[in-house]
């Protein structure tokens, strides 16, 4: 990891050497204009959930109307976060995210902890579990009288991680490419969804949509219910900060980050907000809950002949998502690289296709891992918690970035009243998290903290043995003459914001590489 410290930032000239960066400027291009960071967006957000089990949040909220206002009003607070995120993305313009941000306002070790829970469990877990959803919508009409084989569903989910990180390899342009088309099927599939809903209303279908009925409660209305309705709200806006992890490789990232930020969560909230009206003209609320594939349900009631459209549409809903995983998480583990907190390998990218082919490979392995176990479901209710967590992190580290640097450059710059806002929303569903469920948030604390140790030995303890050294460097040349791939030349999008940085982000960090 040390040896990622010393070599990052750029600041070294490009040699021949095997572990240097290649003459001629080699870096991550600037190919994600606006079209693609709404698809990376909106792609990395609706994933299967709105199709298969939008029905977390009815079943806690009690009832069709407090259900829908719970969906708008957690589509309003994604907004309110993604805006606090959208300032930090143009005042830190770095790849990385959330872990960017920490490791630069709040130091090293909270930074590495971010990327820890993220690398061992998050991603891998989340992209397995979305390739699985993908294998058992595409083999399920071979097997209409039983369960889908298991070995099945894993190879073929496998073959979706290999066949997407190829893509990946291949070029930044093609990625996008098929996250732009991908999400745009997702978003026709659900635009027949709500039409579908319209026609239904028309007929006079909205029985659930009248006030009488749509606040009847279904069961007795309970705050801790309604609370955990919320929570699973958020969880279902999970994906909307992912834009964040590719700001280097936006074009016009001060305009093109925020702006996409603008059109992509209104979208997506309108879009979750009228799915479910449509839902309930077709179907009552036990309906609906009884249902393990809500899409399909309806298209079986709705679309006739043509309810194999739902079923289709799941399945590319979900190639989508892994894409759209694999594209971010890759540049997340790229960052932490980087910035000394990964083996510097991962830090590498194409001499010619300029993509991170040694933090993709890496991401697709540590996912393949994730398949042959049989707890994935477990792991993702432990760190989802810690996933939470660090948005609150994040969001209150725009605070106090504004007390340390009132002057710093911000292209965009929010009234303070949008993080107090999210704070104590998130400070509300956190709280109620560890009341209602303290093992399972104590697992996921107890799994963070586990990097502790980690970052001690791998990034805090300078000294380490000559081998350890010699080890990692004929590592990292055995996979650079594998994969083709140099250090790239880094450069700041803005050198006035770096030079404010400075001096807060090191302040007492033990992982800044000492001259």
């Amino acid at each position: 990891m040390e040896e990622g410290a010393r070599r990052r930032g750029g600041s070294e000239k490009a040699s021949d050497g095997p572990d240097q960066p290649a003459k001629g400027g080699v870096g991550l291009k600037k190919e994600i204009g606006l079209v693609s960071a709404c698809g990376i967006i909106v792609g990395n957000i609706i994933g299967s959930g709105i199709f298969v089990s939008p029905k977390g949040v009815l079943e806690n909220s009690g009832s069709v109307g407090l259900a829908l206002l719970v969906w708008l009003m957690t589509g309003l607070i994604t907004a309110v976060g993604a805006l606090c995120y959208a300032e930090l993305g143009v005042t830190i313009p770095k790849s990385g995210g959330d872990y960017s941000y920490v490791k630069d306002i709040f130091g090293g070790l909270a930074g590495f902890l971010r990327l820890w829970v993220a690398v061992l469990v998050i991603y891998p877990t989340t992209q397995a579990v979305i390739a699985l959803t993908f294998a058992n919508y595409v083999l399920h009409p071979l097997f209409p009288t039983c369960l889908v084989p298991e070995g099945g569903l894993r190879l073929l989910a496998g073959v979706c991680l290999l066949l997407l990180t190829w893509v990946n390899c291949a070029s930044v342009r093609w990625a996008t490419r098929v996250q732009d088309v991908f999400t745009a099927g997702k978003l026709l599939a659900l635009a027949l969804i709500i039409v579908m809903g319209i026609v239904q209303i028309c007929k006079g279908q909205y029985y659930w949509l009248e006030p009488r009925h749509a606040f009847e409660a279904f069961v007795p209305v309970d705050v801790g219910l309604v609370a955990l309705a919320f929570l699973q709200g958020s969880f279902a806006y999970g994906g909307w900060n992912f834009l964040n992890y590719v700001t280097e490789e936006l074009v016009n990232p001060s305009r093109n980050l925020p702006l996409a930020i603008f059109i992509s969560i209104p979208l997506v909230t309108f879009i979750f907000v009228f799915a479910n009206v449509a839902y309930v003209t077709a179907m009552s609320p036990q309906e609906l809950l009884a249902s393990n594939a809500v899409a399909v349900t309806f298209g079986e009631k709705l679309l006739g002949v043509m309810a194999w459209i739902m079923p289709i549409s799941v399945a590319l809903s979900t190639f989508g998502g892994v894409n759209g995983s694999l594209f971010t998480s890759s540049r997340l583990f790229f960052a932490g690289a980087r910035e000394g907190h990964l083996p510097s390998v991962l830090a590498m990218i194409h001499m010619q296709r300029c993509t991170p082919i040694p933090a993709l490979v890496f991401t697709c392995l540590s996912t393949l891992l994730m398949l042959v176990t049989s707890d994935i479901y477990t792991l993702i209710n432990y760190v989802g918690f810690i996933n939470y967590l660090f948005y609150g992190v994040t969001v209150a580290g725009q605070i106090v970035l504004r007390w340390r640097q009132p002057d710093m450059v911000r292209p965009i710059k929010v009234s303070l009243f949008f993080p107090v806002i999210y704070l104590l929303f998130w400070a509300f569903l956190l709280i109620f998290s560890l009341w209602s469920e303290p093992v399972v948030c104590g697992v996921g604390l107890a799994i963070m903290l586990t990097g502790v140790p980690v970052y001690g030995l791998g990034v805090a303890w300078r000294r380490k043995p000559p081998a350890v050294y010699t080890c990692l460097a004929a590592v990292t040349r055995v996979t650079q003459k594998m994969c083709g791939v140099v250090y790239p030349e880094m450069e700041s999008p803005d050198p006035e914001c770096t030079e404010q940085l400075e001096p807060m982000c090191h302040a007492g960090d033990p992982d800044r590489p000492h001259d």
